[in-house]
């Protein structure tokens, strides 16, 4: 990449996201930065995502801006050059828009980390931004991140402000907390009007949530890579805690959309939270106390059961035995399992405990 300004890389873990990943990229190309390197890491994602990427960048299909969206966006003119590598054969350092085939789904953060070494070997840039697909991201959005970056302190790790794309004036997450007598993990403003929630001061954050993450080259050179194990929910918790003397940032004004849970059915305000999701975050949130605070595991044991409680007398007995079999550490329900192929459930399922 031949410009002179510090480059910023970003990374996208793909699974299965042709309904999303489109709009996702298309709001970051339609910023016009020749500073961006985008690296889709796509994790074997089994319906058309590829194919649908493709075709988009080669201008193969025209793309159409979703009702929903939230600020004025026009198509960028296509073609758009499409590297295709993989972690074998990651190519040169030249290309702008990345696809990395994975080959197989190793969990958020293991595609997390095969895009940070990709981005790694590019000297010129500083930071990571590390992107869910099924956001979008607003022109003001890059010129006030890109100041912060330029004259704001160091930092390990920085996050922004995240709005519900599907009701754009609700914020999502301004950063999170953890409980750690019980592992919960908290959002900042969730559900709070946009205009009128103040900004959090980030002294006040544990995390920053994965949708959008800003690394520093430095925070990622010194704690090393997202810990893989958790394969979804508490990477972002666990890899800051990580963060020694390093610190937590907040860039006011740095916002993105985001549709929350498409693949993997994450509750939101609306939508309760499928047996896949739940089993995920509470065997991590098991997983981040024995790892942080064990002292917090007997309360954290006793949130678990009153959970499933409280599941169970809104009648959702899948979803209670999904937290049941989390939490004691057992095999997922085959429903869980079944969503996995072979190679990811021996990853998801396969981790020392």
């Amino acid at each position: 990449m031949q410009n002179s300004e510090p480059g910023l890389g970003i990374v996208i873990v793909s699974y299965n996201s042709s309904d999303v990943l489109l709009d996702c990229l298309e709001s970051l190309v339609a910023l016009g930065d020749p500073a961006l390197t985008i690296v889709v890491v796509d994790n074997a994602s089994t319906d058309q995502t590829v194919d649908a990427l493709r075709d988009w960048a080669s201008g193969t299909t025209s793309y159409s801006v979703p009702a929903d969206c939230p600020f004025a966006l026009t198509p960028v003119q296509k073609p758009i050059p499409l590297a295709e590598v993989t972690a074998e054969a990651p190519g040169d350092d030249s290309a702008n828009l990345v696809l990395l085939h994975a080959g197989v789904n190793g969990g958020y953060a293991g595609g997390v980390n095969l895009g940070l070494d990709y981005l790694q070997r590019r000297p010129d840039i500083r930071n990571f931004w590390i992107l869910n697909p099924d956001s979008m991201v607003p022109p003001q959005s890059l010129p006030v991140l890109k100041a912060r970056l330029e004259e704001g302190p160091a930092f390990g790790l920085m996050g922004g402000r995240i709005n519900y794309l599907e009701d754009s004036d609700t914020v999502q997450i301004d950063g999170g907390t953890v409980n750690f007598k019980t592992g919960v993990t908290s959002n900042i403003n969730l559900g709070k009007p946009a205009a009128t929630s103040p900004y959090p001061n980030a002294r006040d954050l544990d995390f920053i949530m994965g949708a959008s993450i800003i690394a520093s080259r430095e925070f990622v050179e010194t704690v090393g890579p997202m810990p893989e194990d958790y394969f979804l929910y508490y990477e972002e918790v666990d890899w800051a805690m990580r963060r020694g003397s390093l610190t937590l940032d907040y860039c006011p004004g740095f916002l993105i959309y985001h549709r929350a849970g498409t693949s993997i059915g994450s509750p939101t305000l609306a939508r309760f939270a499928s047996p896949f999701s739940l089993y995920f975050m509470h065997r991590n949130r098991m997983r981040f106390l024995r790892r942080f605070r064990p002292l917090g595991l007997i309360t954290g044991y006793a949130y678990s059961l009153a959970k499933i409680g409280q599941i169970l007398l809104r009648g959702a007995w899948p979803e209670a035995m999904a937290v049941f079999r989390a939490v004691h550490a057992l095999p997922p329900p085959k429903s869980v399992r079944a969503r996995l192929s072979p190679d990811a459930a021996r990853i998801a399922f396969g981790r020392s405990r």
